[in-house]
């Protein structure tokens, strides 16, 4: 049921036919575009990203720094109660 059906007879690949183009043909190409980026983009790109990631560990270490000092602040304050 579940098996692939086969053909009877297996038919060749069809034959593959190569033209010569003629100078009209390859004069009406086009060539592809360019596309050109110049390097004043590709530094401002960069150092974008450096500030922006530089800003992100910047967020991420006083985050930390905050919570451990959060955490070690109720730790003193509970013990100051308990005496």
């Amino acid at each position: 049921m579940f098996l692939p059906k086969y053909p009877d007879t297996p038919t060749p690949p069809p034959a593959h036919t190569h033209t010569v183009a003629t100078d009209h043909q390859l004069s009406t190409r086009r060539p592809a575009p360019q596309i050109s980026v110049s390097t004043g983009a590709v530094a401002a790109v960069l150092v974008g990203g450096v500030v922006l990631t530089a800003l992100l560990a910047a967020v991420a270490v006083t985050a930390m720094s905050v919570a451990v000092a959060v955490v070690v602040l109720r730790s003193m304050l509970r013990d100051q109660r308990r005496h």
